[in-house]
């Protein structure tokens, strides 16, 4: 396959005689007899393993159209594009942290990537109770590493204005965020769905005029603030584990947005695999719910530890000039400070946005869904809709993670329907 041709999207059967001339496939997986399986299971695109006489790798190929819903809903293959410069600049940003691209085809929309092994899906993990060395470092990290080195904190200023210029054009992919997250969880959409009886905690969101222009307040943040490149989509899906390794996968939902975006809708994730596990647990709920809780914690404490390290160390944008403070011999902390206090106001309000929109819109997540019974599930999101309510009334006032922790804490041992 060479770019340049008309795209044509790939099957089992088809993918060797396509890519079998692609150079950097082959020097993954060797020449000869592939075996190949489509192992995407999410709601947007083709994935493939590649498996030869030398190794694996992953082929990822979007489609042009929603795989959730099918052709009804159609979508640009331009997103490969964008996620491949997103993947680009995150390795850049945190080495280490995202797959190692091998190869990328624009017109066939397909990126050809390291295969990761024996990673799996870190939602999987946190449905079968199990626990990940140095999760919570790792993701604190990756949350404030991409998010001071994409923003004018530490970029060249022309850089980052190309850059926004550049990931402007990913148009139709965040407008589903802008929909689906900040917007329908709190109307009758058309496409929404919710367990039965939660309708009367939806009433209760739907009828609080206050939390809708809270909501809407941060949606107006997140379409006209570019302070730095987000993942878009960081989420318990996003991240493929083992027991002491973690990687950051398909940022296809990237823009330039908020500094708290990503680490509010990843630790969002957090809070609803913690409500889901009386579902799942049995003698050890316990013990793992409180593991949760404290890598939230962890995460949200290594941010903000990395991202005034970095601050110290790596503040060479336009944005809080050293020439203002420390060459004047003054400390530039409360400038961290202010910095810090409307990232976290933005991380908690989208924290609980996200809760809301995966129990009330499309695109649940398995954390309650693998939850058969509904008159099991419904207890449990309702608890976890009521938190993020919280959140977003309260996203101005709280000062640590652990405050949030504490109201999860509360909520799991009430009665809320």
């Amino acid at each position: 396959m060479t770019e340049g041709t008309v795209y044509e999207a790939l099957t089992v059967d088809t993918l060797p005689a396509r890519l079998e001339r692609v150079a950097a496939l082959v020097a993954q997986v060797g020449a000869g007899d592939w075996q190949v399986e489509e192992v995407g299971d999410g709601n947007l695109n083709l994935v493939f393993i590649v498996s030869g006489p030398r190794g694996k790798a992953i082929v990822k190929q979007a489609l042009p159209y929603v795989r959730l819903v099918g052709d009804s809903w159609p979508l640009p293959l331009y997103r490969a594009f964008y996620e491949y410069h997103a993947l680009t600049r995150q390795a850049a940003r945190d080495p280490g942290s995202v797959p190692v691209i091998h190869h990328f085809d624009k017109d066939q929309a397909l990126i050809v990537m390291e295969y990761l092994s024996p990673h799996v899906i870190l939602r999987r993990k946190l449905i079968a109770g199990e626990r990940v060395a140095g999760l919570a470092a790792f993701l604190g990290r990756f949350c404030a590493r991409t998010a001071f080195r994409g923003s004018e904190l530490s970029m060249a200023s022309p850089d980052k204005k190309a850059d926004v210029a550049l990931f402007a054009g990913n148009v139709e992919i965040p407008a589903i965020t802008e929909a689906l997250v900040f917007t329908d969880p709190y109307y009758a959409a058309e496409m929404n769905s919710h367990t039965p009886g939660l309708e009367p905690v939806i009433a209760r969101l739907r009828g609080d005029v206050a939390l809708k222009v809270k909501a809407q307040q941060a949606l107006q943040r997140f379409v006209s603030n570019t302070e730095t490149m987000v993942h878009g989509d960081l989420h318990s899906g996003s991240i493929m584990s083992t027991a002491v390794d973690s990687r950051v996968i398909d940022p296809e939902f990237v823009q330039y947005g908020p500094l708290g975006f990503d680490i509010g809708m990843l630790c969002a994730n957090f809070l609803m695999a913690y409500f889901s596990q009386p579902a799942h647990r049995g003698d050890d709920l316990s013990a793992y719910q409180d593991w949760i809780l404290g890598v939230i914690t962890e995460v949200c404490e290594t941010f903000e530890t990395e991202f005034r390290h970095l601050w110290s160390t790596e503040r060479t944008g336009i944005l809080y000039p050293a020439a203002l403070f420390e060459d004047q011999g003054h400390d530039s902390a409360p400038a961290c400070d202010a910095v810090l206090t409307g990232l976290w106001r933005d991380a908690w309000t989208v924290c609980g946005i996200e809760m809301h929109r995966r129990c009330l819109s499309l695109a649940h997540n398995a954390d309650f869904e693998d939850i058969p019974d509904p008159a099991i599930r419904a207890p449990l999101e309702a608890r976890n809709l009521l938190l993020g309510a919280d959140l977003i009334r309260l996203a101005d006032t709280i000062t640590a993670a652990e405050e949030v922790c504490e109201r999860a804490r509360r909520y799991n041992v009430t009665d809320v329907i």
